[in-house]
């Protein structure tokens, strides 16, 4: 008999028969961007479905893909299932394809605050499931993806996830457990820093600088500060001591901000977003 082949990664590639992409929004198409750009799959090997016919039209012309709006017809074959629905959509698609869908296929879910657990139980049998939580600038390939692991996915399933989101920027592999956390941080973490971006260059704004120019050296002194905590892999405090020197400007605006309770506040917004992320899991799962 012959051996089953399975989905893999080996050397930064993906080997499936067919991938089925459910729900190529902006970030489905934002994937499926990074993954035909990065050849990770070739284009025949994939059919992706959208609500709307002239969505689907779209993809088809833009990319050479197979796509649709039949959930059924996509999954049918398909050795990987890429999930990309919003949160309150998946039970629906899980009970419509489950009798189309392979024994065998692997499933990445995409979709915020739906569990492993979840997708296991209510397609009843020990499917492998991979969960993964993107940002935003995962759009323009420069964003954060921490992956989790179902009960029954392998390490080579972990594998094939990572190379998948590294199309669009870097990925991390934690537990489950550390999700909400993740959601708090990482996934809503951007909108925190749009805001301290739109702070500085108010700043700027308020001294005279052109509000154009004082966005534009906002937004790259936060990526370049990003970059070097990435590239140093010193602690932040360290760098930050850097350029502190004794008596000069910077200590001046630490403290202000200090006084302000940036710390703290930025503190409480990861748990805040974190604690939502739990209830909006409770509520799923319910």
């Amino acid at each position: 008999m012959k051996a089953r082949t399975e989905p893999s990664a080996r050397d930064g590639y993906i080997r499936v028969k067919k991938l089925a992409l459910i729900g190529a929004g902006k970030l489905g198409e934002g994937l499926l961007s990074g993954m035909l750009g990065s050849q990770l799959i070739p284009v025949g090997a994939v059919a992706a479905t959208v609500a709307h016919q002239p969505r689907a039209d779209y993809l088809a012309s833009k990319y050479g893909v197979k796509a649709g709006v039949d959930n059924r017809e996509a999954v049918a074959g398909a050795d990987l299932v890429l999930v990309c629905l919003k949160p309150q959509q998946v039970k629906g698609f899980l009970h419509e394809v489950k009798k189309d869908l392979r024994k065998d296929a692997l499933m990445i879910s995409a979709a915020a605050s739906v569990t492993t657990a979840l997708i296991e139980r209510e397609l009843g049998h020990p499917a492998r499931v991979i969960r993964a939580m993107p940002n935003t600038p995962c759009l323009i390939r420069h964003g954060m993806t921490a992956i989790a692991r179902g009960q029954h996915a392998t390490d080579e399933d972990v594998s094939l996830a990572q190379a998948i989101f590294r199309s669009m920027g870097r990925t991390v592999v934690a537990d489950e457990k550390h999700m909400d956390a993740i959601t708090g941080l990482s996934a809503s973490g951007p909108a925190y820093v749009y805001l301290i971006i739109e702070s500085l260059a108010e700043g700027g704004v308020k001294l005279g600088l052109p509000r154009d120019l004082s966005t534009e050296l906002s937004a790259q002194t936060l990526l370049g500060a990003s970059a070097m905590v990435l590239h140093t892999g010193e602690h932040p405090a360290k760098l930050k001591d850097v350029v502190t020197t004794p008596a000069g400007c910077t200590i001046d605006g630490l403290l202000e901000l200090e006084e302000g309770g940036l710390r703290v506040t930025l503190i409480k917004a990861v748990v805040r977003a974190a604690q939502r992320a739990r209830q909006l899991v409770e509520s799923q799962n319910s």
